[in-house]
């Protein structure tokens, strides 16, 4: 019996990762293009602030929870809010960057569609921050909501007649919890250890740290899975394989026998 073994042939669980120079030319284009675009919906300030206060009456009409009481909660300690404003400055960029990384390093069939999805909901949160710009609630005298980075810091923001780095009238929806969302979702998907729910603790808090430092508004975390739900359901996750649950990749499988070594055995 031939004992040889040889590579897994093409379409198995062996998966090639995408040319590193192309995709760091196209997460790096993605987000120039993302951050192009969110200054072109900047100069709408007036429309902002009229959309923040019909956003903030149909969430009391419907009854959603008031933001004011996460604030409240954080509040309650300096150290704390201190916290939650740090969470929504420093973890946004680089939580997503490693959850990309790792990916690509380790789940290269995930790492695509991860980078699909990402990619989808950027560009439709792009398309709603143009179409209806929104001040975040900490603008908005009405929510009574205390702006907690520029109280306690750190603040990424400046002032929003003088600020040229950033968008703040593109609250909803929310791209800090649709992120961590996907980012969550895609590591439970792609690994197999039994705490990889986990990894749900991440949005959570983000959810927690962008409504109680007032820079969003519950409306703009809905709309944020809203949107990851659709792009879910267009972008398929890649089939569950031994490769790409987590096992070793490069596997090594029994040859087949050659059909003219049988014959000739029969003789």
């Amino acid at each position: 019996m031939n004992a040889r073994t040889e590579p897994a042939p093409a379409g198995s669980d062996a998966i090639a990762r995408p040319p590193l120079v192309r995709e760091l030319l196209l997460v790096a284009g993605l987000f120039l293009v993302y951050k192009f675009g969110r200054q072109l919906a900047t100069g709408h300030t007036g429309e902002a602030f009229h959309n923040g206060h019909r956003v903030w009456d149909f969430e009391r009409a419907v009854h959603l929870p008031g933001e004011g009481a996460v604030q409240s909660l954080l509040l309650h300690g300096d150290g704390l809010v201190h916290l939650a404003n740090t969470y929504y400055a420093a973890v946004h960029f680089p939580a997503t960057a490693a959850f990309l990384i790792w990916l690509y390093l380790r789940r290269p069939a995930h790492y695509a569609w991860a980078r699909r999805v990402l990619a989808a909901v950027t560009a439709a949160a792009l398309a709603l921050h143009l179409l209806f710009p929104l001040a975040p609630p900490r603008m908005l005298a009405a929510t009574g909501l205390a702006d907690t980075a520029r109280l306690y810091g750190p603040s990424v923001y400046g002032d929003p007649a003088t600020d040229s780095l950033s968008n703040q009238f593109a609250a909803m929806p929310s791209l800090h919890f649709g992120w961590a969302l996907m980012a969550a979702i895609g590591l439970i998907v792609a690994t197999r250890s039994r705490w990889r729910w986990l990894w749900l603790a991440h949005p959570l808090l983000t959810l927690l740290a962008i409504v109680g430092t007032a820079n969003h508004y519950w409306l703009d975390a809905i709309v944020a899975a809203a949107l990851l739900g659709l792009a879910l359901a267009v972008i398929h996750v890649p089939h569950r394989t031994a490769t790409t649950a987590g096992r070793a990749q490069g596997s090594l499988v029994p040859a087949q026998r050659d059909e003219q070594t049988l014959v000739g055995a029969g003789r």
